[in-house]
């Protein structure tokens, strides 16, 4: 387990990444507080950049994309950390938990500030996340969490919204689809609706059409006929009635009615005579024993009788007879199709009527009850009475009179909501009543299966849906409190940096962003007081108003401003990968003297570039026990790690020409007489520049030099004394015998130790002079 306060101290083992075949000799070389890498372009600091990243960020990508070209195993990667604990980097992964590494590179200008010269929308988003630091982070972290998961029921809900068919929403939107309430009489009221849709679209033809007309059919009167059947003349003795009946019936057939028209006719025959006399033989009657009974038979209460049975017999004709079952018929028939009609509309029951049924049972009746009258009226004087038989059809007739009454009845129970149909359908407004079919039918089939189910799966993704989006605000306010502070702290640490740099600009409106595709970071560079925007289709814009040095330098003080915010600023581990890139030299002296200071506030600074006078600089103001240096040098076709004497690469030419001189004097040495002869004339003129920087400036020789010091001397601006004068110009005689500018056969000139240690103590001892 790696700590954050553990120091990296060695890379143990290099292998097949970037220029790094197999190097596991910087296991031996320890690193420190302060490590300082110098190589050259090419030689694979990057790629020790890279891996660091690698391992603070848990991104593998970073190591595998560095996989040695040429090289059949994978990269494999050993860091040793304080404690004696490894990092390993094996199999495409790293062994152990990261430390906290903050790294400046290339990557990291790329990342935050720009690609080239455009700022992208990741540029943004990734400088919000560098300003936030890690709590800041932490609480986007849990929004993007929440943003992304909206994103998830996003898709999800476009998924469980599709499987809805367009075809049962009809017109209505998925949410108003399922947000349609249950109705447990739908079907009821899909017919009702269907009814009232129809007629308003029928509305003429319900105009015009009937309501229902009463069907009825004639009753037999049993009791009338009855007492029909049974009347008698009771003021005819029996006796004579009998005799009348036996002579009738020896008549035969007609006998009765051909009597009955005789005795009408006796009056005219006796016309003119005293006595009756017979119309057929004109023989005197008053000795007939059977005149007197035909004249009781015959009475006009016989012939009442008699036309009572045909009366009734007419009328049972006329009523039960005729055109009255064809239009029974008929009726029922209308009733038929008025129904098929009138059902569209409005709940009308079946006509069930079979009119061959009631009419057969009608036939039947009336055909019995016609054949008694027609015995009746043979027979008026004897009694009758309806048979069995016949009072069975009459009630089978009555059965079926009595459903057609109640069909009737029922029917015209219709009227009235036909009437009510009538009167809606005259004013209905049919794109309403389609409306409202149209909803009731998505009704049904919204609660209706498989979509009922499908649509219990869309609610319940948007109730999670609007709970994250609950939780959602939630986080975004707390981030919003938190950049609230955070934001105006940063653009202050910024400027602070950007005006140590002598940057000539600064930034103004730092501040977040949110955006669909995340919190991200806007910016002003602000130059002569002038807001330029980041980006800009013409006109000032940061690709065109901002040096290479400009934008390296707002990526450093992005840089440090982000490490001052950082609370866990004392475990981290600094890696800066050469930040000189496009600095000039104030700029380069500012970035020693914050990463000085930064120093005493990190657990460790990993510093790798290939400016040997940067690194110097950095190290000659280190503390000697916590620092140390490695080369990166070429090794074969590629680099290993190896000790690096700073020392050697600070000392300047004027250094160790002086160091030169100070050994010729210790020790003579004949093979480095004429290099100690040729130094005489540079120790001088660097003393002089640096001594005299006005009066001796670059390109001036000391020649013109000392004609200028003569000039002055004795007077207030003098340079240098007589005396001074006069050793220079021995100095400088004695100086150019070898120096090509003045001597051309300097390589060949003859050397005299004795005379070239005089005046190499001469030369010393005058550039020690105040």
């Amino acid at each position: 387990m790696i700590r954050g306060d553990e120091l990296l101290e060695r890379f143990q083992l290099l292998r097949n990444i970037g220029q790094y075949d197999s190097v596991n000799a910087g296991a031996h070389i320890p690193l420190s507080t302060l490590t300082l890498i110098y190589g050259e372009n090419g030689r694979g600091k990057t790629t020790l950049s890279s891996v660091l990243r690698s391992l603070g960020t848990g991104d593998a990508s970073h190591v595998l994309e560095r996989h040695r070209l040429g090289a059949a195993n994978p990269p494999h990667v050993v860091l040793g950390f304080a404690g004696g604990i490894t990092a390993q980097f094996q199999h495409g992964a790293w062994s152990a938990p990261m430390p906290r590494i903050a790294i400046f590179d290339d990557a990291f200008v790329a990342a935050n500030v720009c690609s080239g010269v455009e700022i992208g929308t990741g540029h943004r988003q990734n400088l919000h996340e560098l300003i936030l630091g890690a709590q800041g982070v932490a609480l986007n972290a849990s929004l993007q969490i929440h943003v992304a998961r909206i994103e998830e029921h996003n898709r999800a809900l476009t998924l469980k919204s599709n499987a809805i068919p367009a075809a049962a929403r009809g017109s209505l939107n998925v949410d108003d689809f399922c947000a349609l309430p249950a109705d447990p009489d739908i079907e009821a009221s899909i017919a009702t609706a269907e009814r009232n849709l129809a007629a308003a679209r029928s509305a003429d033809a319900i105009r015009q059409q009937a309501t229902f007309l009463p069907i009825a059919l004639p009753a037999f009167d049993v009791d009338a006929i009855s007492a029909l059947l049974a009347r008698t003349l009771p003021d005819l003795e029996a006796d004579a009635a009998a005799q009348v009946r036996a002579h009738l019936r020896r008549l035969g057939r007609g006998g009765e009615a051909w009597v009955g028209d005789g005795m009408t006719r006796i009056s005219g025959a006796s016309q003119g005579q005293d006595h009756g006399v017979c119309p057929f033989c004109a023989q005197d009657l008053d000795a007939s024993p059977l005149i007197a009974h035909y004249q009781a038979y015959f009475s006009q209460a016989y012939d009442g009788l008699k036309s009572s049975i045909n009366e009734t017999g007419q009328g049972i004709n006329a009523t039960h007879g005729g055109d009255v079952p064809a239009a029974f018929e008929r009726a029922v028939r209308i009733a038929t199709q008025g129904r098929t009609f009138w059902n569209a509309f409005t709940d009308v029951p079946e006509v069930e009527v079979d009119t061959a049924v009631v009419l057969r049972a009608w036939t039947a009746a009336r055909d019995a009850v016609l054949t008694v009258l027609r015995a009746k009226a043979a027979s008026p004087l004897e009694a009758m009475t309806l048979s069995v038989e016949t009072l069975a059809l009459i009630r089978d007739y009555d059965a079926r009179r009595a459903d057609v009454a109640a069909l009737s009845g029922t029917l015209q129970t219709c009227n009235t909501p036909i009437a009510l149909v009538k009167e809606q359908a005259a004013n209905a407004d049919v794109a309403a009543r389609a409306a409202d079919l149209a909803r009731l039918q998505a009704v049904h089939a919204r609660h209706s299966n498989p979509v009922n189910g499908f649509c219990a799966d869309y609610l319940a993704e948007k109730a999670e849906k609007t709970a994250t989006e609950g939780l959602r605000t939630q986080a975004r306010t707390a981030l919003n409190n938190y950049r609230e502070n955070i934001f105006p702290a940063y653009e202050a640490a910024i400027n602070t940096y950007l005006q140590r740099f002598n940057a000539g600009f600064r930034l103004a409106s730092v501040s977040p962003q949110n955006t669909r595709g995340g919190s991200s970071c806007t910016y002003n560079v602000v130059i002569n007081d002038v807001q330029v925007a980041l980006t800009a289709n013409a006109g000032p814009a940061f690709r065109n108003t901002l040096s290479a040095g400009d934008r390296n330098t707002l990526a450093l003080a992005f840089f440090f401003a982000s490490l001052d915010q950082d609370p866990q600023l004392a475990q981290k581990i600094l890696v800066i990968d050469d930040p000189m890139t496009s600095l000039d030299e104030h700029r380069s002296l500012t970035t020693v003297q914050e990463m000085r200071r930064i120093q005493a506030r990190v657990s460790q600074v990993i510093v790798l570039s290939h400016s040997k006078p940067f690194l110097c600089q950095l190290w000659e103001g280190a503390d000697t026990a916590v620092r140390q240096a490695l080369l990166i040098r070429r090794d074969g076709a590629g680099s290993t790690l190896a000790i690096w004497d700073v020392n050697q690469d600070c000392i300047t030419e004027h250094d160790r020409r002086h160091a030169l001189v100070q050994g010729h004097l210790q020790a003579a040495d004949p093979t480095a007489e004429r290099r100690v002869a040729a130094a005489l004339r540079h120790i001088l003129e660097a003393f002089m520049r640096v001594a005299y920087p006005a009066a001796f400036p670059p390109g001036m020789l000391l020649g013109p030099f000392l004609g200028i010091c003569q000039q002055r001397a004795g007077q207030q601006n003098q340079i240098l004394s007589q005396t001074d004068i006069d050793e220079l110009r021995a100095l400088l005689a004695y100086a150019n015998r070898f120096h090509h500018d003045t001597n051309a056969a300097y390589e060949t000139e003859a050397i005299n130790d004795q005379e070239l240690t005089h005046f190499s103590e001469r030369v010393l001892a005058f550039a020690r002079r105040s």
